[in-house]
């Protein structure tokens, strides 16, 4: 196993065709949403991301098979008056689970941040995600256990 990290293109049909695979094997899996991606967001979420000025996307590979995807998008702390990078999707595809792939993600999202001066990486996790312990292996905590992330979907796209 040879994992090669690169930020992604979205104008490059390799990468597109690689975050759209990686990103729905994670919705087919429990940790998601337990169904494929629509044919609406096959159809438009690279376009999307790439008309999104404050998005990273970061691939896994190995060799030509993509095996791992981390979705980012940029913020900023006003109690920092700096940017923040926000982790939106971190994923593996089941086979390539447990061998350190989300870990180099991890490390590839941190030497982003950093090249970006962000302040902090931030990121949310369901309760009964197993990679918790990667994320706590890696440094992150949570900042106020009594905080809850929240969401109110506004459409059903």
């Amino acid at each position: 196993m040879t994992i090669t990290l690169t930020v992604a293109d979205y104008d490059d049909p390799v990468h597109a065709a690689a975050l759209l695979d990686v990103l729905d094997a994670y919705s087919r899996d429990p940790m998601g949403q337990q169904e494929s991606l629509s044919a609406y967001v096959r159809d438009n979420l690279v376009e999307e991301l790439n008309e999104f000025p404050t998005a990273v996307s970061i691939l896994a590979f190995d060799g030509n098979t993509p095996v791992g995807l981390a979705n980012c998008f940029l913020g900023f702390s006003t109690f920092k008056a700096k940017r923040l990078m926000n982790i939106h999707d971190l994923a593996v595809i089941p086979p390539y689970r447990g061998k350190g792939v989300g870990e180099m993600l991890l490390g590839a999202v941190e030497k982003k941040s950093i090249q970006l001066g962000c302040c902090k990486i931030t990121l949310e996790v369901r309760d009964d995600n197993r990679a918790q312990k990667l994320y706590k292996r890696f440094g992150f905590l949570s900042d106020d256990p009594e905080m809850l992330f929240w969401s109110k979907p506004l459409d059903e796209a």
